[in-house]
């Protein structure tokens, strides 16, 4: 028998417990640091628990009635369980990974407050942090277009005050920037599903199918496409990316890179499977803004020598790879599409995580000025390679597979000279990307000897376990994945295989 509101609690319980940190926050102290990780491990149980169940073939639905206009619905299928899933694992490793490291941003920034004060900033972090996974479980259970504007709206408040109180350069103008992007790419969404229930008196995404044929579909998908664009960092819509995720607090990259991507999973549900026929007509513009912007992205990377500035830039070209298997709408192409988004989640947690860590350790974020810290910092090193195998897509990475798939899947759409142009720029960007990557390693941690000033900073060593341990997880998840992708490509198929 299945547990009770086990949905809904995947987001309740979250919100929960973000408000018994904000009430509780003068009694609990830095223990408040430690509920964020236990309440999402509580929550990717009950995610795994609706998962096995939704592989054996159940279909998990639940709809809640609050007075007579407000209905609430939420959904596991094979295409919401492996996303949820992945995203909330992603949620609690960088929660425990964030205990240590908001410690050390707050010493830094209000080193001169007193202790009362300090305490108030690392209580905020982590109720804020809280909304995050909630909002990311709502998009993917939700079963109606304004709810999952609203959770992608309230994804847009955590990140404004987080970037606000805990960021780096010129943290004030760049929460501005990170809030009125993410308001204009709500926006967008807004305009469509107002025009959507215009046209067939409902947002609920069961009867989005009902749409098929009219000829408002076309400016609705438009309208949907140019927000979600605007997440996904899409060319020219991508200005936004390289300032907020490389100046927001390093604890929350993995969850900025998620907030991008998914977008890519909100394409699928929305109007890929709904609105199959009629999202044709933008099959092509699609796979050519993601092509131009897998490549724009790897060379703006390779130009970069800040550590946290190389690791946003790369967000860019990477996301496209997803959006490219979407845009060739192609089953294998979509599901390829899928498996690297959740790939591609795993390795930038990783790498941008370790990032901070290197940040974290020496307060250095020029390349140009490291150099050696192997010999200091061998787990970060492992990390940092581990994250390259994965984003370059080296074979037994889960970033091969999902590459593998999705380029399979669009060279079916596209066998001729057109298949062969994409294969070279596919190639050409995986080239670059193991370039930017293992380049910026060998620069971190192999280049020349260490610098005296590192070499004799007894303060420069591995962090803690909490901030190791969560991202060796994530490895070893990634890891699964790609030796067997079985069970993630089942589900995706259970679903996105019905076109």
């Amino acid at each position: 028998m299945m547990m009770p509101y086990i949905l809904l609690q995947t987001i309740v319980v979250p919100v929960i417990a973000s408000l018994f940190i904000l009430l509780t926050k003068r009694k609990i102290g830095k223990r408040a640091g430690w509920i964020p990780g236990i309440t999402l491990l509580y929550t990717t149980a009950l995610i795994c628990i609706a998962g096995i169940s939704v592989y054996q073939g159940t279909i998990i639905s639940e709809e809640y009635v609050w007075g007579p206009y407000v209905t609430f619905g939420l959904l596991a299928d094979g295409l919401s369980i492996p996303v949820a899933l992945i995203i909330n694992i992603i949620c609690a490793a960088l929660a425990f990974y964030s205990i240590h490291y908001v410690e050390h941003r707050i010493a830094v920034i209000y080193g001169e407050e007193d202790e009362r004060t300090k305490l108030s900033y690392y209580n905020t972090f982590f109720w804020l942090y809280l909304l995050f996974p909630a909002a990311f479980i709502g998009i993917c259970f939700a079963t109606n277009l304004i709810v999952i504007y609203l959770f992608m709206e309230l994804m847009v408040i955590p990140l404004y005050f987080i970037m606000s109180f805990f960021g780096y350069v010129e943290r004030f103008r760049v929460a501005v920037m990170c809030f009125l992007w993410g308001i204009v790419g709500g926006t967008f969404v807004l305009f469509g599903a107002v025009l959507v229930y215009s046209q067939i008196g409902t947002f609920a995404i069961s009867e989005l199918h009902t749409l098929a044929g009219n000829p408002m579909t076309f400016w609705i998908a438009l309208l949907i496409l140019l927000g979600v664009s605007t997440k996904l960092a899409i060319f020219p819509l991508h200005v936004w990316m390289p300032w907020v995720h490389a100046e927001h607090p390093t604890c929350i990259a993995g969850l900025l890179a998620v907030y991008a991507n998914i977008g890519a999973y909100v394409i699928v549900r929305v109007l890929i499977l709904p609105l199959y026929n009629d999202l044709k007509v933008f099959s092509i513009p699609i796979m050519i803004m993601a092509l131009i912007t897998i490549v724009y992205g790897a060379l703006l990377t390779l130009a970069q020598t800040d550590v946290k500035r190389l690791c946003a830039c790369s967000t860019i070209g990477q996301i496209s790879y997803s959006v490219l298997g979407l845009g060739a709408l192609t089953i294998w192409s979509i599901e390829g599409g899928m498996f690297y988004f959740l790939s591609h989640i795993l390795g930038k947690a990783i790498l941008f995580s370790t990032a901070g860590i290197v940040v974290y350790v020496t307060g250095i974020r020029d390349m140009r000025e490291m150099g050696g810290l192997i010999h200091k910092m061998p787990i970060a090193a492992t990390l940092w390679i581990i994250a390259a195998i994965i984003l370059t897509g080296v074979p037994i990475s889960s970033g091969f597979t999902g590459k593998w798939i999705l380029f399979t899947g669009v060279f079916g759409a596209y066998p001729g000279s057109a298949g062969l142009a994409i294969a070279s720029l596919g190639i050409f960007s995986t080239i670059l990307t193991a370039a930017y990557t293992f380049w910026a390693a060998y620069r971190i941690f192999f280049k020349g000897p260490l610098k005296p000033e590192l070499a004799n900073n007894n303060k420069i060593k591995d962090p803690p376990l909490t901030m190791s341990i969560p991202l060796l997880i994530l490895a070893v998840i990634s890891f699964i994945m790609a030796v067997y992708p079985k069970p993630f490509m089942d589900l995706f198929h259970s679903v996105i295989g019905l076109l």
